[in-house]
């Protein structure tokens, strides 16, 4: 054991957890934890410009290795620009640890310089939080936020660094196994109740999978894979499990939802049994309560025991892992000797013609308006085909996203991010930068609107200061669009200030800051600038002027059943 300052020992728990890349901020209040991380060789520092856009890298970066990402902010105004990062990482589930700079002990609760109870504000949208008020409690308390953010639920953890803790001398121990009586999440499934879901899909004659980010969050992608082949069930996924089940699939129906494809809203609607895999039943995904799956029998596979039955009441509820529980489930199937898979799959195909059915009469589609007009599904469908469907696709949050969302298909899970529970616009820049630090051998796209991308666009910066050569393709309809749609379709086109008026020119500002500006006009300038953009070894703004009052369809509207659609 060896005395060592606060300071010291937060840079030693990182390397402890493996952590080799952070994104911050500094400020007085951390200035003694940056002095140390200069002189470590095994932290990279990330200087983003702005810190709600250090947390959002920080998730991009979790995001894409299913390591736990780390911000990295300074006290009062750096904390406080942070919370909507941490929020939106807490609605999608995403392992962060934030660490916050605080005044010195003596002096909280006094209105010192930049003091604000940031534990009290990120309460609401954390999965834990502390103060560390004694120098003993600093080491135990960093390990324990590793612990929590990664385990269980995941979800991002904040500790508060008081300064004088920070120079304080502590004494650094070995690592211990992690043991919270206060906190033991369940792994395993109940196997009792694998039994009964089994048995249920044995009798379902028009299952469907439903697939949430949970199976993402467990990498259960190969064992969902071998569950719906091996029984020959349909597939649908959330805006959050998009690539956890390859879209191009013949079992795959697409998204579910507000604008989820006709045929999955439909094929949840008529079925029998729903096999809800890591997923929380979200109003944009249920709709009308009372009209979701009203035929289906449902089992529920969820880590958290408070998401079970907390919107749409289940049959057979499993609290356990979804890795876990899904191996449990082919375990089953595999050694239940008188099963016969080529019946299972005989009863279903019935299921399948209605489902073929459905897809013929309305499929995703769009219409082509000639050379002049450039239909932003259209480029969205070429960024797609351009990079064979394996680049990390962000997005910030609108009509881009739910486009990037129907017409890229994702094969692979951990290749698309974007800001699903709190619709966070702005997140699509800084998380691609935290995703192509983590990977840079990929190719990384953030799809993002006109006025989305204004909300961060000062983190062109920090992908020119750090060789961050990622690509951003602006869908721009001087509108915000999703907004737009709505006072369209609602509220007689009255569009209260959702008309972009003032806009900069992209181009100009991408070269402003070193980057790669290329601009479309008409639909056949796309395809050349997306190549451009992919072959130059920079950061480049690539800006689509796209048709301006294009409407996202299919749509649900607010109240109404999922069956309820806007078609094209």
């Amino acid at each position: 054991m060896t005395q060592i300052t606060g300071a010291q020992a937060v840079v030693q728990c990182l390397v402890e957890e493996k952590v080799s890349t952070i994104f911050g901020y500094p400020g007085g209040a951390v200035i003694d934890l940056y002095d140390e991380l200069i002189q470590s060789s095994r932290i990279k520092h990330i200087l983003v410009r702005h810190e709600q856009a250090a947390v959002h890298a920080a998730d991009g970066y979790a995001r894409v290795t299913g390591q736990v990402g780390v911000a990295l902010l300074t006290s009062g105004p750096g904390a406080t620009n942070g919370v909507t990062g941490i929020a939106t990482a807490y609605l999608d589930s995403i392992p962060l640890v934030i660490l916050t700079g605080q005044v010195p002990t003596a002096m909280i609760g006094n209105d010192a310089f930049q003091e604000v109870d940031i534990v009290g504000i990120t309460r609401p949208c954390t999965k834990h939080n502390y103060l560390v008020k004694q120098k003993e409690d600093l080491i135990p308390t960093l390990r324990e936020a590793f612990h929590i953010a990664r385990t269980g639920r995941p979800g991002p953890v904040l500790v508060d660094l008081p300064k004088d803790i920070m120079k304080a001398l502590v004494t650094c121990r070995e690592t211990t196994p992690i043991k919270m009586h206060n906190y033991q999440p369940t792994h395993e499934p109940e196997m009792e109740q694998i039994t009964r879901a089994c048995r249920l899909i044995m009798e379902a004659h028009r299952p469907v999978l439903y697939v949430g980010g949970g199976v993402v969050l467990a990498n259960a992608d190969r064992e969902l894979f071998e569950l719906a082949t091996k029984l020959d069930i349909p597939v649908t996924t959330t805006l959050m499990a998009l690539g956890a089940f390859p879209g191009s699939h013949q079992l795959s129906m697409g998204m579910l939802g507000m604008h989820g494809t006709y045929t999955a809203n439909m094929a949840v609607a008529e079925a029998d049994l729903l096999i809800s895999v890591g997923a929380r039943f979200d109003d944009r995904v249920t709709g009308k309560l009372d009209s979701f799956a009203p035929r289906a029998r449902i089992i529920h596979v969820d880590i958290d025991p408070t998401s079970i039955s907390k919107n749409v009441k289940v049959d057979v509820p499993i609290i356990s892992d979804c890795k876990k529980a899904l191996t449990a489930m082919n375990t089953w199937f595999n050694n239940e000797q008188q099963i016969s898979v080529t019946d299972e799959k005989d009863k279903h195909q019935t299921w399948f013609e209605q489902i073929r059915q459905w897809n013929e009469r309305h499929p995703l589609a769009y219409r082509d308006e000639g050379d002049d007009i450039i239909k932003p599904q259209y480029v969205v469908e070429m960024l797609d085909e351009l990079t064979n469907g394996e680049a990390i696709i962000a997005t910030e949050v609108g009509q881009h996203q739910m486009w990037a969302a129907q017409f890229y298909r994702y094969n692979t899970p951990r290749r698309f991010l974007t800001s699903g529970g709190l619709g966070t616009m702005g997140y699509g820049l800084p998380a691609a930068i935290g995703a192509k630090l983590a990977r840079p051998d990929a190719v990384v796209i953030d799809i993002a609107g006109d006025a989305s991308i204004q909300m961060n666009i000062q983190e062109l910066a920090t992908a020119r200061q750090y060789g961050c050569p990622v690509k951003v393709a602006i869908l721009n309809n001087q509108f915000l669009g999703m907004v737009r749609q709505w006072q369209e379709l609602f509220y007689d086109k009255r569009y209260a200030s959702t008309e972009m008026d003032i806009a900069p020119d992209f181009v100009a500002l991408a070269e402003a800051y070193g980057a790669v500006g290329l601009r479309a006009t008409k639909k056949s300038e796309v395809v050349e600038v997306i190549k451009q953009a992919l072959a130059v070894d920079n950061t480049v703004l690539m800006d689509f002027r796209i048709a301006r009052e294009e409407g996202v369809y299919p749509m649900v509207p607010a109240g109404k059943a999922t069956t309820e659609m806007l078609l094209v």
